[in-house]
């Protein structure tokens, strides 16, 4: 339960940490936080009030809430919610999956349908989203949380290559859950792929992979999968992961999403600073003005661990 704990809050932690600095340059969030620990991190701006989650939370909440309450993986319920959150003129949404929530396109064929009209869908827009689901199917194996993983992909990106890196953050997180070392799973997590999209996760996932390496902008899943694992493997603590993660800049809020639930995963929910969980908030719209907080991720976390929702 703490780890768990520590992947879903900490993954809407790094969202809400990041938001104010996406699209910024590198090293932004340094600049105007110099000395960790000392407080004022969860400063708002471009859009976002302190600490408030963006769309990365707010799909994670949906999908975590379907699989509560339909008792498993139910990926109909789980666009439907999409859909109905996509139409409530949510702050951000990315423009591929407005387009594949907004088409008019059955549940089952609007993400391929999209893709191949597009030719473009490798975007991180389903790994920013994937903590809540990597720990309620962690205790079916890697298999299964692999397919999982990838079904769930496929609702809003079409493009295979984005189901292949969420199937296999999913299984890091899996691995973290046990109390094993995510990183040291890389090579066999590697094998569990597609073999044609192998090679392109090899070489994010290296060890002596750096970001700055990267081909495309952070946004696309390759870049944005390696720097979280780039981020977990060059720090020691959860608050030195998600600053590292926020000062590569670009797609700051998705990029500390993903290195927030890799790094709660193997740290716990007690490594993450109370002056960072305290004011996390996550609106959803479209379901009658909520708004989450820690405490409510917490339950809902608690639930997707229930024998009802296994």
């Amino acid at each position: 339960m703490e780890r768990a704990l520590g992947a879903v809050l900490g993954s809407a932690v790094g969202d809400a940490l990041g938001a104010p600095f996406e699209f910024g340059p590198e090293g932004a969030f340094s600049a105007r936080f110099p000395r960790p620990g000392h407080g004022g991190e969860m400063c708002g701006g471009g859009g976002w009030d302190p600490g408030e989650a963006t769309d990365d939370t707010q799909m994670a909440v949906l999908t975590a809430e379907s699989l509560v309450e339909r008792g498993g993986l139910d990926p109909a319920d789980v666009f439907r919610r999409f859909q109905r959150w996509a139409g409530a003129d949510p702050k951000d949404i990315g423009l591929q999956t407005e387009a594949v929530l907004t088409g008019g396109a059955p549940w089952d064929t609007a993400a391929a349908l999209h893709f191949r009209s597009s030719g473009r869908a490798a975007g991180n827009g389903a790994l920013m989203r994937a903590a809540p689901s990597a720990v309620h199917f962690a205790h079916r194996g890697r298999e299964s949380t692999m397919t999982a993983a990838r079904r769930l992909t496929a609702l809003t990106h079409g493009d295979p290559a984005a189901g292949e890196g969420t199937a296999a953050l999913h299984e890091l997180i899996r691995v973290a859950l046990t109390g094993a070392d995510p990183l040291g799973a890389v090579p066999d997590t590697l094998t569990a792929l597609h073999p044609a999209h192998r090679q392109r996760y090899a070489v994010v996932l290296a060890r002596d992979w750096h970001p700055d390496l990267a081909t495309e902008f952070n946004g696309a899943v390759w870049p944005c999968l390696g720097s979280a694992v780039w981020a977990l493997r060059t720090t020691g603590s959860y608050e030195d992961a998600v600053r590292a993660a926020v000062d590569l800049g670009g797609d700051t809020d998705t990029v500390a999403a993903v290195t927030g639930a890799l790094a709660g995963a193997v740290y716990g929910v007690s490594a993450l600073p109370a002056r960072w969980t305290g004011p996390l908030h996550v609106p959803l719209p479209g379901f009658g003005g909520r708004v989450l907080r820690a405490r409510d991720l917490t339950e809902l976390t608690e639930r997707l661990l229930t024998p009802k929702a296994a």
